[in-house]
């Protein structure tokens, strides 16, 4: 558990609800497991689910959330976070928090999906959707910047995974995503982090996107990461064909998803074992591909 989460439980969340949105005390409530690191998350009754930030750099992240979602949601193919509630700091605990309804299904497994080709359809029509919403005042991505913005934050992890990954591979692949060009067009939406984790599934198929604290508008190549992410190497020119990723941008997304990765793993190669081994797995899934 994170040092900054270990009074967030049970009681003070029972204590939140009741205090704030009394209609809903006395309901069933408790803690989900996570690997997540941004929110800690609970159950309340059967319909709902309240998320706290794990740390202050997540508290922008909700506000941001409530703002966009009610435009987003609408137009997406697959069901997405619906605010019931904005909780305010009270209790001890310092920060704003949500109310959501809850939505079925569970995290895809890569390596062991159900129906691979088929999400890799549901992913890129999602993809494809979220990019045809007006972007017209939609903020800057959290990701969306140029791939080089990117250049520091890995070269400084991959000094730190020195003797622990195959630096010298991972730098000639990183290095060869840079020499891409940038991105010239139009800002459109994206969600910006299509992991695993932040994705839902019902029988194999995707049926609800999370977790939009890093949504809005500049390069749509992020999106890309499910490939490398979620996908299965089998099925990955399933997504690249149906979301109609040219070359330079297929490569971004490449370069993204590898950034991404790098820059988790040595921050929670002992904190938090099931990233760590997301971040491993992407990096693997990139360096076979570009053997």
């Amino acid at each position: 558990m994170h040092e900054d989460e270990r009074d967030v439980d049970v009681p003070l969340v029972g204590r939140l609800i009741a205090g704030q949105f009394p209609q809903w005390a006395g309901l069933p409530l408790r803690r989900l497991e996570s690997s997540g690191t941004e929110n800690a998350m609970f159950r309340l009754g059967t319909d709902k689910v309240v998320r706290l930030p794990r740390h202050p750099r997540a508290v922008e992240a909700i506000t941001h959330e409530l703002r966009w979602l009610p435009r987003l949601g609408p137009g997406l193919p697959a069901a997405a976070p619906e605010p019931l509630g904005r909780g305010e700091p009270g209790e001890g605990f310092a920060w704003p928090w949500s109310v959501y309804g809850w939505l079925d299904g569970r995290n895809p497994v890569p390596g062991a999906l159900e129906e691979p080709g088929l999400l890799a359809k549901d992913l890129a029509a999602y993809v494809a959707a979220l990019r045809r919403i007006d972007p017209a005042e939609g903020p800057t991505g959290y990701r969306g910047v140029p791939l080089a913005a990117r250049d520091p934050f890995v070269r400084e992890a991959l000094a730190q995974l020195s003797g622990r990954i195959d630096t010298a591979a991972v730098t000639e692949v990183w290095e060869e995503a840079l020499r891409g060009p940038e991105y010239a067009g139009p800002p459109v939406w994206a969600h910006g982090d299509l992991m695993a984790g932040n994705l839902l599934v019902t029988g194999g198929r995707l049926s609800a996107v999370i977790d939009f604290g890093t949504v809005g508008v500049g390069d749509p190549a992020v999106d890309l990461i499910s490939a490398w992410c979620v996908l299965p190497a089998g099925v990955r020119g399933i997504f690249h064909e149906a979301v109609g990723a040219g070359e330079a941008e297929w490569a971004r997304g490449r370069g993204w998803a590898l950034s991404i990765a790098v820059i988790a793993l040595p921050y929670y190669w002992d904190t938090n074992p099931p990233v760590a081994e997301n971040s491993r797995h992407v990096i693997r899934e990139i360096l076979a591909e570009t053997a």
